[in-house]
């Protein structure tokens, strides 16, 4: 078994409750989809970070009505970097598991792809 990090992003059309709950559970649906031999278990936690202008609700509300209820959960706001992408939620999920670094799926939706097209989800 290994600690690695899973890494994620996305971004949603409005500062709603709504739009960043839905934004949150499809980024962190995908990202279980794409690593399945990962589950709500094997997370050590999980670090969701916004850009300013996101202050509807934390994120990590998305994380608690998917079910998980144990795992750590911490948000936090990303740092105003000019010309940064705006309206993007972030995550970092640490989790224990035998994938290598090279077979673990990081997923980037949305205009979050531009962030890291090598790694953006297909």
């Amino acid at each position: 078994m290994f600690t690695r990090g899973i890494r994620g992003a996305t971004t949603i059309n409005s500062n709603s409750e709504s739009a960043i709950m839905e934004g949150t559970a499809e980024l962190l649906n995908t990202i279980m989809h794409s690593n399945p031999t990962v589950s709500p278990e094997d997370i050590a936690f999980i670090l969701f970070t916004v850009t300013p202008e996101i202050t509807a609700v934390y994120p990590a509300k998305a994380a608690r009505q998917l079910g998980w209820k144990t795992v750590p959960l911490m948000c936090a706001q990303e740092i105003p970097v000019d010309g940064s992408l705006p309206m993007c939620i972030r995550v970092l999920i640490t989790c224990n598991t035998t994938m290598t670094q090279e077979e673990i799926h990081h997923v980037y939706l949305r205009q979050a792809v531009t962030l890291r097209p090598d790694l953006a989800f297909d």
